[in-house]
């Protein structure tokens, strides 16, 4: 982060990340299944931050196995994600970005535990940080 309360900017990330998470987060990549470390971390306490400018975006509280290969949460931490249609490879979905610096984080379905949000946010383990907090 650029000490400001600014988002980084590309050069910064550049830096800041590895190719793998430029890729994914700035170009809209995204990581093969089952690859994320992030994916058996089912701990409590677990804020899961933006790895480009450290926006808190999910609670491990949210976290659940969909069995798809990639981190999912059934919400997000209210005004911390923002979507855009993404019409893309002939379907259309919609993109999860962060709102505070528009960084790609995956995107959201409409398949995902029915009795809480029945929402899916399918994410990019690079994508994420995961930060215990402090009890």
């Amino acid at each position: 982060m650029n000490g400001q309360n600014t988002p980084p900017t590309d050069q910064e990330l550049k830096k800041q990340l590895t190719p793998e998470q430029y890729r994914i987060l700035r170009e809209k990549g995204t990581e093969a299944p089952f690859s994320s470390p992030l994916l058996d971390v089912h701990d409590k306490g677990v804020m899961f931050k933006c790895a480009a400018c450290g926006n808190q975006l999910f609670s491990s509280d949210t976290k659940f196995d969909s069995g798809t290969g990639w981190p999912s949460f059934d919400r997000a931490i209210p005004g911390a994600v923002e979507f855009r249609d993404d019409n893309e490879y002939g379907t259309h979905r919609t993109e999860v970005v962060c709102a505070k610096c528009g960084s790609h984080l995956g995107h959201v379905f409409d398949d995902g535990p029915a009795a809480t949000t029945g929402k899916r946010f399918c994410i990019n383990g690079a994508c994420l940080l995961a930060v215990k907090q402090p009890k």
